[in-house]
């Protein structure tokens, strides 16, 4: 693990912060250039990029300062103004918000800047990725005895601290503890891997769908379901019928996309009729 690639004096370069950065700049210069395709304003990409950043960033801790709160209370400032400790689907909610207010002040539809975000927005996701595995803060999955398990223990988030509170795998060590070397699932790996293919499938039909829409309700199917599947490798708490909270997020991303497709097809089909 490389929670810090280099530190140069005062200034240190984090693997985190790193591909965080490098995953903006590739999704900002994908969206651009879609919305240069589809004639808008490619100046929009850059002022959507940061949106996404800002808000993002914010609504990813602040979910995760909610669903941590027994810690947040304990220690209130190390927890907010700590680097780690990241909820996506709170920053891809509030993101999405603010994106929606932003597009809808500048008298541009929703669904069509949509489909125009969603490829770089998956690629995006999936660099970051990649920042939570240089960083090992607790993103990884169980324990595998595969050849390609992960030693986190250098990580900002080690095994012994992140499995102490899945009862069902540090049940399984001596004093309910998970040594730190434990090998471990590297499931950001697996989400980039998996991330990458699903852009290359949206990039190859952005051209291709229609109406405006189609795209987006596509890419929430995909990504919900890429999320809901590796969730069951991952360390995060159950809830009810054993899934984890990111698991229900997922499902109705999933059923939005489902919904919002069928309504889009049926507008399509009503359209080409009259």
């Amino acid at each position: 693990m490389c929670p810090r690639l280099l530190t140069i004096g005062p200034f240190t370069i984090y693997g985190y912060g790193l591909m965080l950065a490098i995953g903006f700049i590739v999704g900002s210069y994908l969206i651009t250039l879609d919305m240069k395709r589809r004639g808008m304003d490619p100046n929009l990409g850059n002022t959507i990029t940061l949106i996404a950043l800002v808000a993002g960033v914010a609504g990813s801790k602040i979910l995760f300062l909610i669903e941590n709160w027994g810690y947040f209370l304990e220690d209130p400032s190390g927890m907010a103004f700590s680097p780690s400790g990241l909820t996506f689907y709170g920053g891809f909610l509030l993101a999405a918000f603010a994106i929606y207010v932003y597009l809808k002040n500048r008298g541009i539809p929703f669904l069509l800047g949509a489909d125009a975000i969603s490829p770089g927005l998956l690629i995006a996701y999936g660099i970051a990725r990649i920042g939570c595995h240089l960083s090992g803060d607790g993103d990884y999955g169980f324990p595998t005895t595969l050849p390609w398990g992960t030693d986190y223990s250098k990580g900002t988030y080690p095994p012994s601290i992140a499995f102490r509170n899945v009862p069902e795998i540090a049940s399984k060590y001596p004093g309910g503890i998970v040594p730190d070397n434990t090998l471990c699932h590297p499931t950001p790996v697996y989400e980039f891997l998996i991330c990458a293919v699903l852009f290359w499938v949206l990039w190859r039909l952005r051209s291709k769908l229609q109406p405006n829409g189609k795209l987006f309700m596509l890419y929430l199917m995909l990504a919900g379901a890429e999320r809901f599947v590796i969730e069951f490798i991952r360390i995060n708490p159950r809830s009810s019928f054993g899934l984890s909270e990111a698991q229900f997020i997922a499902l109705g991303l999933v059923v939005c996309g489902i919904i919002g497709w069928y309504k889009l097809s049926g507008r399509q089909t009503a359209s080409s009729k009259s």
